[in-house]
């Protein structure tokens, strides 16, 4: 049986990242996926991630975010490439709703710029936006978007070139403690590791059973459409946007190639029992509800549909994340339920969880993450 130091279950957007910090580190690491590197079959592709700041969300993510820059940035050095596109995040909702109010309340507390805009601003200043009336703008000059598959594929290659291995089409059927190490089964073979990384994405409710919390795995599907004008154009200075709205939350990209702009509801979606039987076909009624959307605050995007692909959410309880040590076997550091919001995070994450494989505690602030906390419901 073969031994590491370290094995990372799942090298999507977390798992890869872990796989570069422990290899970074010159830890003999592993990573093992079911899929091949970059794939479409989870919850880290669709060309297009946001990144942002001031996060509604809760403060407590701010510190992180920082770091997560600093990261991004160190990475596109390596790679001699571009990474992040800064072209604004321009957020939208009701001034007594929780988008808006919690963007402010965080860039108050950590110093961050944000503009703040009326509704007749917004549509002045990009007329590709309607907001309802009443309705308030925040607009983060410090924000855009990820390429996410190029930001897996970068991580995974610069964890070989320090020294990790990389198996795919492997399933895993689990991991046992063995001592202070772990024994990972794959559908091959048997690995022993010190210490065992789980970023596992909508399968980490498989691993993570002992935990005690539930993990909720949705659909999600995302769609690009025709824009029957340049005011989406990110060359032309639209942003990225989130709309925070009475039928739910939508959020997009604006247009960066051919395909036009990428829209997408981060409210809702269907639970999934089985992520590797997730219908990824087109849902008319998930469609209509994106065009019903689009007609209202996007109104010179066309229902011209260029591509639709489907991803998923790990939600857990709260919304929030876990990351943290297994509490029965501290040698198992684990990221899970990243809710929707995650990938943003995906190398500081990966760097905690290197941390805690290694040294079995962090110096980043994931305090708030931990599984420890109250809102967490066990079942």
């Amino acid at each position: 049986m073969a031994h590491y130091d370290a094995i990372v279950l799942g090298t999507g957007g977390v798992g890869s990242a872990a796989l570069f910090h422990l290899a970074r580190r010159g830890v003999r690491a592993l990573g093992l996926d079911r899929f091949p590197p970059g794939h479409d079959r989870g919850s880290s592709h669709g060309a297009t991630r946001i990144i942002r700041q001031a996060y509604f969300e809760h403060p407590d993510y701010v510190p992180l975010l920082l770091r997560a820059y600093e990261l991004w940035t160190e990475l596109a050095e390596r790679q001699r490439r571009q990474l992040y596109h800064e072209v604004g995040l321009l957020q939208i909702g009701p001034p007594n709703g929780d988008v808006v109010p919690g963007v402010l309340a965080s860039a108050e507390r950590h110093r961050l710029p944000i503009e703040e805009l009326t509704a007749r601003q917004i549509s002045a200043r990009w007329p590709g936006f309607r907001a309802a009336e009443g309705h308030r703008g925040a607009f983060e000059r410090r924000a855009g978007y990820l390429e996410v598959e190029a930001c897996v594929l970068a991580h995974l290659e610069e964890a070989l070139a320090a020294g990790a291995e990389l198996l795919t089409d492997r399933t895993v059927r689990g991991w046992r403690a063995a001592g202070s190490g772990v024994v990972v089964e794959t559908d091959r073979e048997s690995f022993s590791a010190g210490s065992l990384v789980i970023a596992a994405g909508a399968w980490a409710g498989q691993f993570l059973g002992e935990l005690g919390v539930r993990l909720e795995v949705r659909r999600k599907p995302l769609f690009w459409f025709e824009a029957m004008e340049t005011a989406y154009d990110a060359a032309r200075g639209c942003p990225c946007f989130l709309f925070e709205t009475p039928a739910g939350v939508f959020y997009g990209m604006p247009q960066i190639d051919a395909l036009g702009v990428k829209v997408a509801e981060h409210t809702g979606g269907a639970v999934v029992t089985d992520p590797l039987a997730v219908t990824r076909g087109l849902e008319p009624a998930e469609r209509r509800r994106v065009e019903e959307f689009i007609s209202a605050s996007l109104p010179q995007v066309s229902h011209h549909m260029t591509r639709h692909s489907v991803c998923m959410y790990t939600m857990s309880p709260d919304a929030h994340f876990l990351v943290d040590r297994h509490p029965a076997y501290p040698q198992v550091a684990f990221a899970a339920g990243l809710s929707g919001h995650g990938f943003k995070f995906t190398g500081v994450l990966g760097e905690a969880l290197a941390d805690l494989a290694i040294d079995g505690r962090t110096s980043l602030p994931i305090g708030f993450l931990g599984t420890g906390r109250k809102a967490i419901c066990r079942s």
